[in-house]
């Protein structure tokens, strides 16, 4: 059954909704990167002497040169590791867009959705981009230890961590925020499946910056299911 909500989450790729969150994720991504490194820049030059006198050599006047081009290859360096967990959090201000896409054509005639305040998205943003990065920097220490369980560990770590953040983004707004905790509870198998099946493309360049759309797609289609049978048992 998840591999079905996967599947149709998949084939919603070309909902224009769908698309625009992709393309701001990676385009808000993509900016502050580049205002990231301007920043850089700026201070290489505040701070990097043009000219350099070094016993023996006399004056050398290119380190602020070769210090630019250093900070280039380090941040080029950066945004490979650095460009998901940021699409991830830039595309989580706009996962409920995904959501009510998914709502629209597969479960038409629902109530209006719970608005979540902006104050709220921004907070469980940055937790979960906090939790994101920690999480894998503690896999990554354990599989130092242990190097052959790396690949488990990885998995198993961020299906945990994107199963419960995805899971909690689709069912609050149906459910409230204590309500999506207590339902979470309640499956966590389910959704750490879920969430390891996402995690699959994390290591795929380029496709691991659809994983946020297609999360909240495929967390949509679960919460639901998961409602209608509680629904069906009472």
């Amino acid at each position: 059954m998840i591999l079905t909500d996967f599947a149709r989450a998949l084939a919603q790729m070309v909902d224009p909704r769908f698309r625009r969150v992709l393309w701001l994720g990676i385009g808000l991504s993509a900016g502050l990167l580049v205002a990231l490194y301007a920043g850089l820049l700026a201070l290489v030059g505040v701070f990097a002497p043009e000219h350099v006198t070094l016993p023996l050599i006399g004056e050398v006047a290119w380190i602020d040169d070769a210090l630019g081009w250093g900070s280039l290859l380090l941040m080029l360096g950066l945004s490979v590791i650095l460009m998901l967990p940021v699409a991830s959090m830039m595309s989580g201000f706009f996962l409920e867009e995904v959501a009510d896409a998914v709502e629209a054509k597969h479960y038409p005639g629902l109530p209006p959705a719970r608005s979540v305040p902006l104050a709220d998205q921004i907070r469980d943003t940055f937790a979960f981009l906090a939790v994101l990065v920690l999480g894998n920097i503690a896999a990554f220490a354990a599989s130092l230890a242990f190097p052959p369980a790396a690949p488990f560990l990885f998995y198993g770590v961020n299906g945990w961590l994107l199963g419960r953040e995805y899971f909690q983004v689709a069912a609050m707004r149906r459910e409230g925020r204590v309500g999506a905790r207590t339902m979470r509870k309640r499956h966590p198998l389910r959704i750490w499946g879920a969430g390891c099946l996402m995690a699959l493309p994390l290591t795929v360049p380029v496709v691991n910056l659809l994983v946020p759309v297609l999360g909240a797609a495929t967390f949509t289609h679960l919460y639901h299911r998961l409602a209608r049978r509680r629904a069906a048992t009472r």
